[in-house]
């Protein structure tokens, strides 16, 4: 079985490239999501209750929202809850892994925002990072209803594309129209097939 990497940045497209995948059967592991899964955990509750106060915890639940908020702002309270979260996510993606492989998973994606901030890639066998020019980024932002000053927030916690690109074992280019992306795809699909029988030769 091999493992694939999926990030890029904000608003590059990452996460529709994984919906595409998993819709050719591939299983996706979608590292964002299982990070808000493991926050409602009852010890995560309480360590975050511990670390930042009772305020952010409705219904014996960690307010996401409002986590997000002083996470963007300030790089010690990020660092905290990254902590806090980071290592369950991480024991949480390798049992899944585990439990596809079981099931005779082939490849495995792993969608994730920050695979090289997190140093996850060096644990995958691959790389693909989903890139697209500024402009086009910022344009898909916007119509996301996130202005300026959230999108400026945000990116400086990225890795530049520019930077990802270099490190990229694939790049898949998301500048056009939906098509465009398919045909990237398509490439794609055909890589991963390589990346597979490459492996099985190993």
């Amino acid at each position: 079985m091999i493992l694939v990497g999926i990030t890029g940045i904000i608003g590059s497209g990452k996460t529709t490239v994984s919906s595409m995948l998993s819709q050719e059967g591939i299983p996706v592991i979608d590292l964002d999501r299982l990070g808000k899964e493991v926050t409602d955990y009852e010890e995560v509750v309480g360590d975050i209750e511990e670390a930042f106060g009772a305020d952010y915890i409705v219904n014996k639940k960690a307010d996401i929202a409002k986590l997000r908020e002083i996470a963007f702002v300030d790089t010690e309270t990020r660092r905290k809850l990254e902590n806090i979260i980071h290592p369950r996510a991480g024991a949480e993606l390798w049992k899944r892994i585990e439990r596809l492989k079981t099931e005779g998973a082939s490849v495995v994606i792993v969608d994730a925002p920050l695979l090289y901030e997190t140093g996850l890639h060096k644990l995958l066998d691959k790389v693909v990072v989903v890139s697209a020019e500024m402009d086009k980024i910022m344009e898909r932002l916007k119509l996301r209803g996130m202005d300026e000053e959230d999108t400026s927030r945000r990116l400086p916690h990225q890795i530049p594309l520019s930077e990802k690109e270099k490190m990229a074992d694939h790049i898949l280019y998301n500048n056009g129209t939906e098509e465009d992306l398919r045909k990237g795809l398509r490439a794609l699909l055909i890589r991963i097939k390589e990346w597979e029988v490459s492996s099985s030769c190993t």
